[in-house]
């Protein structure tokens, strides 16, 4: 039996597989091909000699939690409770699937915003519950008067994406007033805010849900450290949220889980009492303002890039195929892979969209960019 009959190998395995085989630049799967911070290197290099190999706590080690309240409140002001209201996660992915394993019921709703990241549906229909998919607008602003339409008693929770992951857009203050006031028609609705590109943010800082009065009390934030500090295969990232909901969703964690695992949070926990969060969005910054100044004499259009490490490109004036099939063409014939934009949509929306990763060292971007401006 397939549970889930509909889903098939991720965009993302898709187009980095077609890479490798066509040896072309990969600017699709979200990861960085630079090194890692060396401070962090030493620190796990050092600590593989301590007796750091066995089983944490299954909410996480107590030192990382507490230092992580102490970095949530000193960017959002919020203040925490390490031990019940913070849980390590196996990465960003895993508190996604567990938090809506824990509380979604057999016939909930589950309001998702297209275009969305791929690991919201699939728990949804794992737990029998019903994924409700709601387009945002077509600048990939929220459509307010859509998603209240969409809600009913019925409906159990929300996904926020933000910064946004394909687009790089962000939710403004209006956004967050009007989430509230929503909420107040529907006090039985669970906010589920993906906030792992926080720190990867440009001109404007996001607005955090962490800093919603209204919304702490029934809102489960999800972070990376892995998206944060460039270390995605360590699979690191934590949940917050009060202690009715985090007590829910540990009891399905340890069953899944248990424990992350235990050198990487130990390392991460020591890199904390040096690095500078706050060092993370110029440096993208940069590395953005750096690739989009190197496509400007190509014949794409550049999206705005608020957030993430991610830029959406029209391709409209170069090509009227569809964005999968000028995605594969893009690997074949001139050696650079993207993700098509549709793939992030339940109807497969097609607006000739495209969404590049600029987290690489400069020498792939302009190798990249290179071919990109010979399109």
């Amino acid at each position: 039996m397939n549970k889930l009959p509909h889903i098939g190998t991720s965009i993302f395995t898709v187009m980095s597989k077609l890479a490798t085989e066509h040896n072309a630049i990969n600017l699709s799967q979200g990861f960085p091909d630079f090194e890692v911070d060396e401070r962090l290197i030493d620190i796990i290099s050092n600590r593989a000699k301590d007796n750091v190999h066995q089983y944490l706590p299954m909410s996480g080690y107590p030192p990382l939690l507490s230092k992580i309240a102490k970095l949530v409140k000193k960017s959002y002001e919020r203040t925490l409770q390490p031990e019940t209201e913070i849980l390590i996660t196996a990465g960003a992915t895993q508190g996604i699937f567990t938090t809506i394993l824990a509380l979604a019921e057999i016939d909930d709703e589950i309001l998702i915003l297209d275009p969305s990241y791929d690991s919201y549906e699939a728990p949804v229909l794992l737990c029998h519950a019903h994924p409700v998919r709601v387009a945002l607008n077509d600048d990939y602003t929220p459509n307010w008067e859509r998603i209240e339409k969409a809600c009913s008693s019925k409906t159990k929770m929300i996904i926020i994406n933000n910064p946004h992951n394909p687009t790089g857009k962000i939710l403004t203050a209006s956004d967050f007033e009007i989430l509230e006031s929503l909420l107040q028609k529907f006090p039985e609705i669970i906010v589920l805010s993906d906030e792992v590109y926080e720190y990867i943010t440009f001109e404007q800082k996001h607005i955090s849900a962490h800093t919603r009065e209204k919304l702490l009390n029934r809102c489960v934030m999800v972070s990376s450290f892995g998206k944060s500090f460039h270390v995605t295969g360590w699979k690191v990232g934590y949940l917050v949220a009060p202690e009715h909901l985090i007590s829910a969703i540990k009891k399905v964690h340890q069953f899944l889980v248990f424990s992350v695992t235990s050198i990487c949070q130990v390392a991460i926990s020591d890199y904390l009492d040096f690095v500078s969060v706050e060092e993370i969005g110029p440096f993208y910054q940069e590395k953005r303002d750096y690739f989009r100044s190197l496509l400007q004499e190509s014949r794409f259009q550049l999206m705005p890039c608020e957030g993430t490490y991610f830029q959406v490109v029209s391709y409209a004036s170069i090509s009227d195929e569809n964005d999968v099939d000028f995605c594969k063409r893009l690997i074949t014939e001139y050696g650079v892979a993207a993700i098509p934009i549709s793939t992030f949509y339940a109807n497969k929306k097609d607006l000739k969209l495209i969404r590049f990763c600029f987290a690489k060292n400069n020498a792939t971007l302009e190798a990249a960019a290179k071919r990109l401006c010979n399109i």
